[in-house]
This record gives C-alpha cells, structure tokens and sequence, in this order.
C-alpha cells in the first residue's frame, strides 16, 4: 500500500516540476561518522527504525522534549541511498527515523519505552503491512554512553515475551543519509495519510511527558503585593525600572544564581553575569531560553525588546546586542527587584543544589 502511494506522490511530482521547468535536485548528507559533531550541545540524539519512518517519525514529534526529527536510511551497505533502491531491499538499510531531545525535559529510557509501543518486536523484517529488511526494528546511538541502557531495555522486553524471541537489532548508527524532502515530516503535510501505527498511539504520545508540576507556580496579584516591597510589585506587574546604581544586585558579583521574586524559579547564574556600567545587573544569557521570554517593547519612543519570566509572567528588563562578544554579544540588563540572589553555600538548603554544577570557578567579574 506504501509503495503504491509513493508512486503515485512520485508521478505527481515529476509531472509539477516538468511543467515548471524546474529540475528535481535531491538531497543527501555524509554518513554519519564524517559529520562534524558539536561537542558543547544541549541536546542528544537516537535513532529508531520502527517499520514505515512515516508513522515513527509523526509519533515521537507528539512527545514534549524531542526537538527535532528527521527520516532517513540507516545502517546500509550502499552510500548515498534513494528510497527506490531502499524498497527493493539491495541496500541493507533500515528505514530510521533520527530522534533529537532535550535531555533536560526527557530521557532516553522513556524514549525507548514509547517506542517500543509502536512496534511488534517479535516480527522479523515486518511492522504492519509493510515487508522487507528495510523495516526491521532497530535502536541504533552515536553516543557509546547510551549502550548499556540500550542493551538493558531490550533485555527488559524480552522478560515480556517470554515465549517469542525478541528481534530488534541496537547497536551504533554507522550510517545515516535524510530520505527524500516528500518524506519529511510526512503525516503533517498529508494528514490520514498511510501509517501502520494507530491513531490512539498519538494520543499516547502527546500525554507521556506532561510538563510537571514543580514549586514554580505563577501568583495572584493580590498574594504578590503582600509577599513584594513596592518596588518589587511596580516592576514585576507594572513594568516600572528602577534607578541605575541604585539596586541591590548591580554591583553583586559573588558566586550563587539568582531566581524569579515571584516565583523562586532560577532565572540566571553569576559565572553568567558581567560588569557592563549599565547601573543595572548585566547577564549574557539566561539558564535556559526556555524560562523567559521576549516581546516587542515600543514604550517611550523606543524600539526594544522585553524580557519576562515565563512561568511568573514577571517583568524583568530588556535585551541588548551590546554585550561580550565572546559570550555571545547579548546583554540582559535586568532589575535587581525582579530578580533574588542565592549565594553557592546556600543554594542546597534552598532547594537548588541542581544547578550549582552550573557555576564556573573561575572570577565572576568579567569586564565588558
């Protein structure tokens, strides 16, 4: 049925592109052990082959934490495949589907939980009504780290079937080139289109990482203007600035982090904060751009950009592009009042011992 599909796309396609007068130019990239890996990223990678990529890579896009996704071919004999040769079953590679994740937001013993979910890892070259070796099951890594948990969750699914033998393959992903652009993110663009994994699946999918519920919860106005000094509640609610050189945090450059008033949500860490002759505490970047955001401010005349907490919706200041340029150019230039300092020695009792590994030893006073 797949493949019927595909000719068609295919046909369809071709016919566009002659009448456009356009050529078809494919894409492809190197395998993956000639691609530059980026030793300092936040995030992480692993690669299920679960039957048609097409329904895999719809279903782990559903799951908060994954970041990115793309469908590929994986583990062949042949450089550079096209599907067309992938579906003849001549090039030993596994329709893949490449999972990037937040390592922060979700681990890889979930990911490897949800997808074995999706197929029946005791069928050989086989996932719903597609046959062929490029459909067998697979958890391929390019991180070595990620073996033994690997090796460990396929010894726990076999525990669940005691009486079948498990056949999905793991191992690292020796090689791995992008499908062609009509099978990425495919179910998206043609939506009820072919897919061998039920729709209820999604919906388990989109429930399986809910965000948790932590101590940052946003407040009231009428609980923050008794727990906040006035000039606390002016600028976190009512977007006021306070004076220049005349704030708490403009000139503190101990070790610690400093968190939302509101909230108590960390915000920024000192081996992030410079001097800057602003009058106003000076950051580079927050702990994650995932805690704070950024809006269009054209208050006074000016054309600047807001920067408020996300879970307490608290003002904190503005971002400018006149920062270190080895700390990546940005200044946020915050209030002191919007803002909590938490010296290091502290930081445990409080319910922050996490984030001390953040903390650079080395002088948190950098001059601009």
């Amino acid at each position: 049925m797949k493949n019927t599909l595909i000719i068609l796309i295919c046909s369809i396609g071709v016919v566009t592109l002659m009448a456009m007068g356009l050529a078809l130019k494919k894409k492809t990239i190197e395998p993956l052990n000639k691609i530059p890996t980026d030793m300092n990223r936040k995030t992480k990678e692993i690669y299920f082959a679960g039957g048609c990529f097409w329904g895999t890579e719809h279903f782990f896009k559903q799951v908060r934490g994954v970041t990115a996704t793309e469908v590929g071919y994986a583990n062949g004999t042949v450089l550079k495949p096209t599907y067309e040769a992938v579906s003849k079953g001549v090039t030993g590679a596994a329709e893949t589907v490449k999972v990037v994740y937040d390592p922060e937001e979700i681990d890889l013993a979930l990911l490897i939980d949800l997808f074995f979910k999706t197929i029946d890892p005791t069928l050989l070259n086989q996932q719903g009504n597609d046959i062929g070796t490029q459909y067998r099951t697979g958890i391929f890594f390019s991180n070595k780290e990620d073996e033994s948990l690997v090796h460990q969750k396929i010894e726990e699914l076999g525990r669940a079937y005691p009486q079948k033998k498990i056949v999905v393959e793991f191992g690292p992903v020796k090689s791995f080139y992008d499908a062609e652009t009509y099978h990425q993110d495919y179910l998206d663009k043609n939506p009820g289109g072919y897919c061998h994994i039920g729709a209820d699946l999604f919906e388990l999918a989109k429930k399986a990482n809910p965000v948790k519920v932590g101590e940052y919860k946003k407040k009231d106005k009428e609980t923050l203007k008794k727990e906040l000094t006035d000039i606390q509640y002016n600028v976190t609610q009512k977007n006021a600035t306070e004076r220049a050189f005349d704030n708490e945090y403009w000139n503190e450059f101990r070790e610690g982090i400093y968190v939302d008033v509101t909230t108590g949500e960390p915000l920024f860490i000192s081996s992030d904060k410079f001097e800057s002759d602003c009058g106003w505490p000076s950051f580079s970047k927050p702990i994650s751009e995932k805690i704070v955001k950024e809006l269009s401010d054209n208050s006074y005349g000016m054309e600047r950009t807001e920067v408020r907490s996300k879970t307490g919706d608290a003002h904190l200041g503005h971002i400018f592009n006149d920062g270190p340029a080895d700390k990546g150019g940005l200044r946020y230039c915050i209030n002191s009042a919007s803002i909590k300092f938490i010296p290091k020695d502290e930081m445990a009792t409080k319910g922050y011992a996490k984030y001390i590994a953040l903390l650079e030893k080395k002088d948190q006073k950098s001059i601009k």
